[in-house]
C-alpha cells in the first residue's frame, strides 16, 4: 500500500546541515506603500510582504506582461527584432508618456522596446501590440491568456499600456510572478531594462530618462518598471543582482505599490532590497543536475531513480548567521514503481530552521525509468506483497 514519507536527508554533502532548535526569522523595515513585496529570485522565496493580495490598479507596470509577450513573439520567431513596424494613427494619438514617434515612420522592434522599457512609451507599445497580436484587442486576449498559463490568478488585462480602465487590475503577489517568470524565461532581453537614457532618432530630446531611479543610485539594480497614475500611486519593481563568495548572482527583488511620489517609491524599493541582501543569505544546496536522492524504484528498468532540478540549482534564503541551523527533508511516495517520465515530479524538498519553513522545492526524475519485463514486474510485485 502506498504511503507517504519524510525522509531526513543524510547524504555527505549536506552533512554540516543540522536540525535547529529555532530561528529568529527577520523583521523587515517599515515601508510607507499600500502594499510591497521583497523576495529571493534565486531562492524563488518570498522574504517579507504586505497585502500582496490586495488589487490595485496596473499602470505602466502592464509593460511587464506586454514585454513578456513580445519577446515570446521573438522567441517563437513570429517577429523579427530587427523587423521594422509602421506606426499606426491609434498608436500616435494614444495619451500617456510617449517615445513620440508618427505614422511617417517605420520603426524597428528593438528601437519600440527601448521606447516602451526606458521611456514608457505608450506609443511604442501600441505598435507592438498591433505587430504582434494584428489588433490590440487580440494582443490583450494573448496577454490574458498569458496571465492565466502563469498563474496570476488575480490579474485581467484591459489594454497593453497601463491606462485607467474599469477592472484593470493585479496584486503584488502576481506581479511577483510576473517578473521573476520574465527574468528567468527571458534572460536574454533583460539588459532593456537597465538602459538609463533612450531617444529614437528624429524625436524631439524630451522622455529619454528612464524613471527608475535606482538604475542611477545603485550598481547593482538592473531593471525592472515604474509605473504611476492617479489612482495607482507611484509604483516601482526593481531588481538587483549581487555577487557573494557562496553565491555569485544572487538575485532579488523588491515590489512597491501605491508610494506617494517618486523618490518615496524609489527609496522604500531600495531600503527592501538592501534588507533582504543583509538580513538573509543565499544557500546553494545542490547544483543544476545534480542528484538530490536516488530512491529505489520497483517494477523498472532502473533500480534506482536520480531526483533533483535539471535547469538550475537549488537554493534557500535563511536568516543571516543561520546556515548550520538548516534541515532538510525529502518527501515523496513510497513505494516508487515504475515507469517515470523525465522531468516528472516525484518528490518535494521541504527545507527549513527550526519551525519555519523557509521554502520547497519540487524534485523530478533527471533521467526516465522504463517500466521493466513481465518477469521483473512479476518478481518485484512478489517482494511488495511480501514487504
Amino acid at each position: 500500500m502506498t504511503r507517504f514519507l519524510l525522509r531526513v536527508l543524510c547524504a555527505p554533502v549536506l552533512a554540516f546541515l543540522a536540525v535547529s532548535a529555532g530561528a529568529q526569522i527577520p523583521q523587515p523595515p517599515e515601508v510607507a506603500a499600500r502594499s510591497w513585496l521583497v523576495m529571493d529570485v534565486s531562492a524563488n522565496q518570498v522574504l517579507a510582504a504586505r497585502e500582496i493580495d490586495s488589487p490595485i490598479e496596473q499602470a505602466s507596470l502592464t509593460k511587464l506582461m506586454t514585454a513578456y509577450v513580445v519577446f515570446d513573439a521573438l522567441r517563437a520567431k513570429k517577429i523579427d527584432i530587427k523587423q521594422s513596424l509602421p506606426v499606426s494613427a491609434r498608436a500616435w494619438k494614444t495619451p500617456g508618456s510617449r517615445m513620440f514617434i508618427d505614422p511617417k515612420m517605420t520603426v524597428p522592434v528593438e528601437d519600440l522596446i527601448k521606447g516602451m522599457i526606458v521611456q514608457s512609451g505608450n506609443d511604442a507599445t501600441i505598435v507592438l501590440a498591433e505587430g504582434v497580436g494584428g489588433s490590440v484587442e487580440h494582443f490583450v486576449e494573448l496577454m490574458n491568456q498569458q496571465a492565466k498559463a502563469l498563474g496570476m490568478k488575480n490579474t485581467t488585462y484591459k489594454n497593453p499600456d497601463g491606462l485607467t480602465e474599469p477592472g484593470h487590475t493585479t496584486t503584488a503577489r502576481d506581479l511577483g510572478i510576473l517578473s521573476t517568470r520574465l527574468i528567468k524565461d527571458f534572460p536574454e532581453y533583460l539588459g532593456f531594462y537597465s538602459i538609463k537614457k533612450y531617444r529614437y532618432e528624429g524625436t524631439p530630446p524630451t522622455n529619454d530618462t528612464n524613471r527608475n531611479m535606482l538604475l542611477f543610485r545603485d550598481p547593482t539594480v538592473d531593471g525592472l518598471k515604474t509605473g504611476h497614475t492617479d489612482a495607482a500611486g507611484y509604483c516601482l519593481i526593481a531588481t538587483a543582482k549581487r555577487d557573494f563568495p557562496n553565491l555569485p548572482g544572487r538575485r532579488v527583488l523588491a515590489i512597491v505599490l501605491g508610494a506617494s511620489s517618486e523618490v518615496a517609491r524609489a527609496n522604500e524599493a531600495q531600503k527592501l532590497l538592501n534588507w533582504a541582501y543583509m538580513a538573509w543569505e543565499g544557500l546553494k544546496l545542490f547544483d543544476a543536475g545534480q542528484a538530490v536522492v536516488e530512491p529505489p524504484v520497483w517494477k523498472g528498468s532502473e533500480k534506482t531513480v536520480k531526483l533533483g532540478q535539471p535547469a538550475a540549482p537549488i537554493v534557500v534564503a535563511v536568516p543571516a548567521g543561520s546556515s548550520g541551523k538548516v534541515k532538510t527533508q525529502v518527501a515523496r511516495a513510497d513505494p516508487l514503481i515504475a515507469p517515470f517520465a523525465k522531468g516528472q515530479q516525484v518528490g518535494t524538498l521541504k527545507v527549513s530552521a527550526g519551525e519555519q519553513v523557509l521554502g520547497e522545492v519540487p524534485l523530478v526524475a533527471l533521467q526516465a525509468v522504463e517500466q521493466a519485463g513481465v518477469l521483473r514486474r512479476a518478481w518485484d510485485a512478489v517482494r511488495l506483497w511480501v514487504k
